[in-house]
């Protein structure tokens, strides 16, 4: 029983933990291309890489100028295209109005508000010289 209760007995501090030094990896590709000759990679990958392209739900996306770009149109027909795109026109001519309102109302109330500080110095001036 005492050789037993040695057996199961772990220390604590006292022996070290070395594990087994592990070998170094062998740096194989995972890709085959490397193994093609130059023309077998051509015909494969072509010359012209240009950008890259995906299709998601149907919906081709290419990338372009930093942006993503859809070439299928999507879900939104050429028609509903046209209208929105004239919906926008006159909705930026609109903002352009209500601009130029906005621009024309603040010149009249700084005019105003000049008048009203003209006529207030004038009236001041005439109290003081009745007096």
């Amino acid at each position: 029983m005492e050789d037993l209760k040695r057996s199961l007995r772990m220390p604590l501090f006292g022996s070290t933990f070395s594990p087994k030094k592990t070998p170094p990896r062998k740096a194989a590709s995972l890709s085959s291309l490397h193994t093609l000759d130059r023309s077998t990679r051509e015909v494969e990958l072509g010359t012209e890489y240009g950008p890259p392209c995906m299709n998601i739900g149907g919906q081709t996306w290419k990338f372009e100028d930093g942006q993503w770009i859809t070439e299928s149109g999507g879900t939104v027909s050429n028609k509903e295209m046209q209208r929105l795109k004239k919906r926008n026109a006159q909705l930026e001519e609109e903002n352009n109005l209500l601009k130029l309102k906005i621009e024309i109302l603040m010149d009249m109330h700084t005019e105003t508000t000049v008048q009203y500080h003209l006529k207030e110095k004038e009236l001041e001036e005439l109290k003081l010289h009745r007096t």
